[in-house]
């Protein structure tokens, strides 16, 4: 089986689970009048690149103490009616990750969990009970929801998972929410439009494959990746990121948009960043690969991978591995190409959903939930007075935030928003006026009990370049300089009384 890693040409999202790609928001620092520009000049005009910054060697060794929690499930899911069960497919999955786990001693290895619907009136029979494994060569814990589903009870259009953790000893972990799930009565057939956006699967998201032999459930089979080799795995899938590119050039050019049959498409493992060979995604129907179908593909659709630099070759698995299929051509038509079962894929798009928090020093005795989330930065101001408005969820007035491992002043808004104030660059560094590098500071949160929650945002304080004003005439001579060094003073005492003036205001409009 032919496998090739991404370029760094061709890398357009990182190989780690992730997060939503966020801009590192700017602080403008300023440099002292008076001082030496010189050393910052020569580095501007040689192409300075700015160094990053993570808040020293402490909040390193913390980092070492996280601990996550990893969710992956699917983006549908079909309802199930009478006495029928349709199980939901791919099972969602739980990673729990991290050395701060390890802080609870043998517990960990005794960790339970129980996955069910975000409904109040949930009974013992709607929850499953989670056993999770050590994985082979990895220090992770797995394991997955075989049997939940939803009924047709349940009027919702959609709903999420709620995972529940404990301990050995009974102490609860904490509470986590997946994404919202669509609810659908089966694969849509008809050609999708803007009015059912969401059904549509568009470039740079994330999904997964199964294959289901002569459509028997103990016969389904996950594309999934195992120690850097594409296997078909019987219990764990693997979330890809299914990126569309032109190929006009021979090379691959990744482009936007709904993915339609008949585009090239490349899958690439979210987590090691494993890639497979451009392919052209195919419409199946009736085990045969349909060559003349440009619509957009839909949730549960059944598909087909040609590989683009051997077009008689598919995708296809024969027990547990992932082999190239040479499929005929059909005789009567050629628009139709005949394929064995093992290169009919199912394909849906799935969600990976990360909560990474660190306990440092202290021992909770409290969940961790409800878990804080991050979902946008907004600065207002600028220099020594900047404000940053956070937005996100199940915010409280417990939490703080954290600019790498420094407590900012933090004012609680509502749960859904927080407004700090910016710490001045200072703060990270003594040597700021001297060494006038960028700085990147990872953005957390913190709650009272010291609990930290880790985000995927980062703040970056960059150097603000004033030159010294001109020199006076040589006529000035010692007094002139005494006079200059007089008005960099007073400058500064100013610039000092403009800052608490500011920031005393804005104490005051804030309670108010």
């Amino acid at each position: 089986m032919q496998q090739s890693r991404l370029s760094h040409a061709d890398a357009a999202l990182p190989p780690s689970f992730p997060t939503d790609p966020t801009n590192p928001l700017t602080h403008l620092g300023t440099l002292l009048p008076g001082h030496d520009h010189s050393d910052l000049i020569r580095r501007l005009g040689a192409g300075f690149q700015g160094c990053q910054f993570l808040g020293g060697a402490r909040e390193a060794k913390e980092a070492h103490a996280d601990q996550s929690v990893t969710i992956l499930h699917a983006k549908v899911a079909q309802k199930s009616y009478g006495n029928e069960k349709r199980f939901f497919c791919p099972p969602p999955c739980v990673y729990i990750g991290g050395h701060g786990w390890r802080g609870y001693g043998d517990s960990v290895y005794r960790i339970c969990g129980y996955m069910c619907l975000d409904t109040s009136n949930q009974t013992q029979a709607d929850t499953f009970k989670l056993v999770f494994d050590e994985q082979p060569n990895s220090k992770r814990l797995f394991a997955c929801a075989k049997s939940l589903f939803i009924s047709d009870q349940d009027k919702r259009k959609h709903f999420c998972l709620l995972l529940q953790l404990f301990l050995g000893n009974r102490q609860e972990v904490g509470s986590f929410q997946s994404r919202m799930i669509k609810v659908i009565s089966k694969p849509s057939q008809k050609r999708q439009s803007m009015k059912n956006a969401d059904l549509c699967i568009s470039s740079f998201s994330k999904v997964a494959l199964f294959n289901r032999l002569r459509s028997q459930t103990v016969s389904t089979r996950y594309l999934s990746v195992d120690r850097g080799a594409f296997i078909a795995s019987a219990r764990q899938w693997t979330a890809f990121t299914i990126t569309m590119g032109n190929c006009a050039t021979g090379g691959f050019v990744l482009s936007e948009g709904f993915i339609c049959y008949g585009s090239v498409v490349q899958l690439v493992c979210t987590e090691s960043g494993l890639a497979l060979p451009p392919m052209v995604i195919r419409k199946v129907n009736k085990q045969h690969a349909i060559l003349d179908v440009d619509e957009p593909i839909s949730q549960l659709h059944k598909c087909a991978f040609q590989f683009r630099d051997s077009p008689n070759a598919y995708l296809c698995l024969t027990n547990d591995t992932i082999i190239q299929y040479q499929a005929p051509s059909s005789i009567r038509d050629s628009s139709r190409v005949v394929l064995n079962e093992g290169s009919c894929w199912t394909i849906i798009g799935v969600e990976v959903v990360e909560f990474t928090f660190n306990q440092g020093l202290t021992c909770l005795q409290s969940p961790v939930s409800p878990f804080p989330v991050i979902t946008g930065l907004e600065v207002n101001g600028g220099g020594h007075v900047a404000m940053l408005e956070i937005h996100g969820e199940n915010f409280s007035p417990h939490i703080k935030m954290l600019f790498g491992n420094c407590e900012a002043e933090t004012m609680f808004k509502s749960p859904k928003s927080l407004l700090c104030v910016i710490p001045d660059v200072s703060v990270y560094s003594d040597g700021w006026r001297c060494l006038r590098r960028i700085i990147t500071l990872p953005l957390s949160l913190i709650r009272t009990d010291g609990l930290i929650y880790r985000s995927s945002y980062s703040f970056t304080y960059t150097p603000e370049l004033h030159l010294p004003p001109p020199t006076r005439g040589a006529a000035g001579g010692r007094e002139g300089g005494a006079d200059r060094g007089q008005e960099d003073e007073e400058d500064i005492l100013l610039e000092t009384i403009h800052q608490e003036f500011t920031r005393t205001n804005f104490h005051l409009f804030i309670q108010s």
